[in-house]
């Protein structure tokens, strides 16, 4: 869930850093958002762009979908883009999923929440009778066990969210799952709830080191696949015989547009009927503006991608705390949403975003003024005759970080020149995600989408260290992976600690222990929290902006 493409088309592109990157426990980053902000350098919507297809003409109740994203690939166990998660979430059904419009884990494939053990360790989960897959075979426990482990062996980029949680999988009963953890997780339930956990076909599937299918999906959702080419068209027809409530169209027909410019100007001409990802600022603030006239819906909401910048605590500058605690405190995020994303995005004090109720502003409270930022670097050595050396490292090809950097220098450098030296330097995409973790860069500008709906989601990614010393750094573990090299025994203690909490106040304290520590310590600067928008036209009913930020196609409709 929750970057994305490969192609340097000023996108942001999650699939060459899910390619690249080869971590130890936290094997793959995510950047990227469903609905999010993927383009910033502005674009004049009459712009000439590139010639798409012609688009999908639906007829009936059949809708269609514009989009400026492709799927690599439609195999669960190894899709790990955002669009092929949304595919996969209509295509496909899991164990759990969110109720629509909440944050409410509710059963799917399975008919009651597990049965956890004492030691909460052992998962027991009742199955639905009465299931088929697309190709006719019955849904059982063997099956979803099936399913669950070739997840884990194929060994896909998304492999590590069980392989590094769960010890086996076991069918207990015809219709009853046990699953057995490697040690307690709190947020296990909502994992299982991840797009990528949908059930198989054993018919239509192997297990298999690399032994994918790229362009075929077999589940049990309301839809079945019947097009994919290459990801440039997408055509979804119902499932006859699902075994619930049948979505309320007749089929999803996708479009994949070459650019923003093309999917902006396919939409406000009718040619398609819904919009999401991605437009530019301004094409969203057009879109906008004409909603308000009663042109089309818009909905917009609090995104799930947040970005942030690495600080490499192992650096020579960097290395003292003050450093950290005064460049945090030197960055106005106000001016990075107006100016930057045209109030497109939200500032972000936390690593954990809003939509999550443990989130708190912990950069935003206390902050030092002018004066505290001074003394902190006076403190650490420097002086306006020696200022501090500061150089941040952005992606070449992401606009958002082309444009951003810039303003963080110029914002910076007016209000701190005789006190910091703020430079900028970039580099391509694939060659920053193969050298975010040898310690080359002292601060780096990234995104991250979280892989389910779990503040722990926001925290163990960044803040675990499984290796190392406040001395030698992060040796292995999240924080190594990406670029910070923060190691804290607190830090790996209250990560732990939220990990096995089961009361929901007792967890949300923990969250807010870790916070504070993340403001105090600075290994990372949360900066913007994109927000998630689609556009629907006035004939389309039932349009849902996910608290998850998955988009159920199966509520659709034209009036």
């Amino acid at each position: 869930m929750f970057g994305i493409h490969k192609k340097l088309r000023l996108v942001t592109d999650l699939s060459l850093w899910r390619s690249w990157r080869k971590l130890s426990r936290q094997k793959f980053l995510r950047w990227g958002s469903l609905f999010g902000l993927m383009l910033i350098v502005s674009v004049a919507c009459s712009q000439p762009a590139a010639q798409d297809p012609d688009p999908i003409v639906s007829s009936g109740n059949r809708l269609t979908i514009g989009t400026t994203s492709k799927a690599r690939t439609l195999d669960p166990a190894d899709a790990y883009e955002v669009f092929a998660g949304n595919l996969l979430y209509n295509l496909g059904e899991g164990l759990y999923r969110y109720e629509i419009g909440t944050d409410e884990l509710q059963p799917q494939l399975a008919t009651a929440m597990p049965t956890i053990s004492d030691d909460r360790l052992t998962y027991r989960i009742p199955l639905r009778e009465g299931v088929f897959f697309h190709d006719g075979t019955p849904f059982n426990a063997e099956a979803m066990a099936f399913s669950l482990r070739r997840f884990m062996e194929n060994g896909g980029p998304p492999s590590f969210l069980l392989t590094d949680i769960v010890e086996s999988i076991e069918p207990t009963g015809e219709y009853e799952l046990t699953i057995r953890l490697q040690r307690p997780f709190a947020g296990f339930s909502d994992l299982l709830a991840f797009s990528g956990l949908a059930a198989v076909s054993p018919e239509a599937y192997e297990i298999g080191a690399g032994a994918f299918s790229p362009s075929t999906f077999v589940g049990t959702g309301p839809y079945q696949l019947t097009r994919y080419d290459g990801g440039d068209t997408v055509r979804l027809d119902t499932f006859e015989d699902y075994w619930g409530s049948p979505a309320v169209n007749e089929g999803i027909d996708i479009q994949v547009y070459s650019s923003s410019a093309n999917l902006y100007n396919a939409f406000r001409t009718g040619a398609i009927d819904v919009a999401t990802q991605s437009l530019e600022p301004d094409q969203l603030q057009a879109l906008e503006r004409a909603a308000e006239n009663g042109d089309w819906q818009s909905l917009t909401g609090p995104g799930n991608v947040v970005s942030y910048l690495s600080l490499n605590v192992q650096d020579e500058h960097l290395s003292k705390p003050q450093v950290r605690q005064a460049l945090a405190a030197m960055i106005d995020r106000n001016v990075l949403r107006d100016r930057v994303f045209q109030q497109q995005a939200e500032p972000l004090y936390s690593l954990i975003p809003t939509i999550f109720e443990v989130s708190q502003p912990v950069f935003e409270q206390n902050r030092p003024n002018q004066a505290e930022i001074e003394a902190l670097l006076t403190e650490a050595g420097y002086s306006p005759d020696n200022p501090v050396p500061l150089t941040l490292w952005y992606r070449s090809n992401v606009a958002s970080n082309v444009l951003a950097a810039t303003t963080l220098r110029a914002m910076i450098t007016r209000d701190y020149g005789n006190w910091v030296q703020f430079n900028l330097d970039s580099v391509e995409s694939a060659t920053a995600y193969q050298n975010l973790d040898k310690g080359i860069y002292p601060m780096f500008m990234l995104d991250w989408y979280g892989d389910f709906y779990d503040p722990d989601n926001y925290i163990h990614p960044f803040i675990a260290c499984e290796q190392g010393s406040v001395e030698a750094g992060c040796e292995r573990g999240a924080s190594h992976s990406q670029g910070s090299f923060y190691y804290s025994d607190r830090a790996n203690q209250l990560v732990e600690q939220s990990r096995q909490e089961t009361d929901p106040a007792r967890r949300q304290e923990v969250f807010a222990q870790i916070q504070t520590l993340i403001a105090e310590d600075v290994p990372f600067i949360p900066l913007w929290q994109n927000n998630a928008s689609v556009f629907a036209q006035g004939s389309v009913e039932g349009v849902q902006l996910q608290p998850t930020q998955q988009f159920p196609f199966w509520t659709l409709s034209k009036s």
